[in-house]
């Protein structure tokens, strides 16, 4: 995919989302909340994903410095894992199903869901995901992924996942190969 001001920017201002109830309707994305290219201030090599959880940014690494930042949702407070990963795998509209650990922490949320849910508009990885992997190989069952719930993004809202717009994971899903390295910076502790 070429790099243009319009393909970064023009993708995903409305997106089709999936309220409270359930039910689909356009949810236009605050222009403050699109991907835009930047200059970076600390140097980062290129083709690496960093998650700044404070910011609520995610940056996809070019040449020369530079920079698409994309915002995102992090996990909420004691969920958020920082440490350095490596892209394991990729999946377009992938399954999910909730960890043990999300099943006992609120079981009448995620237990329904034990079995999994199959791909699709409702499933909570959204359109695409993209799999941490620790230094061993091994999965940590941290995804940065899409939501069909587009207004959460901007928000510690998650069980430990990075999660953005739809249209947005489907572009950085394009760009980011297998064995990318990803960063997630730590988290200020509060009041810092």
């Amino acid at each position: 995919m070429t790099l243009t001001r319009r393909t970064v920017l023009g993708g995903g201002a409305a997106a089709l989302a999936l309220g409270p109830a359930g039910i689909a309707h356009a949810y236009q994305v605050p222009p403050e909340h699109m991907p835009v290219v930047l200059r970076l201030r600390k140097a980062y090599a290129p083709g690496e994903i960093h998650v700044d959880p404070n910011g609520f940014h995610l940056y996809w690494t070019l040449e020369d410095g530079r920079a698409i930042r994309y915002v995102v949702g992090v996990g909420r407070s004691g969920l958020y894992e920082s440490g350095t990963f490596t892209v394991g795998r990729k999946a377009k509209w992938p399954s999910w199903t909730p960890t043990p650990a999300m099943i006992k922490r609120s079981p009448e949320q995620y237990e329904q869901y034990a079995d999994g849910v199959p791909g699709g508009p409702t499933n909570p990885l959204g359109a695409r995901a993209l799999y941490l992997y620790n230094a061993r190989g091994f999965d940590t069952a941290l995804r940065i992924h899409g939501t069909p719930q587009p207004w959460t993004i901007a928000r510690a809202v998650s069980n430990g996942c990075a999660r953005l717009v739809n249209a947005h994971i489907i572009d950085l899903y394009d760009r980011v190969p297998v064995g990318t390295r990803v960063v997630l910076h730590p988290k200020r502790a509060a009041g810092a």
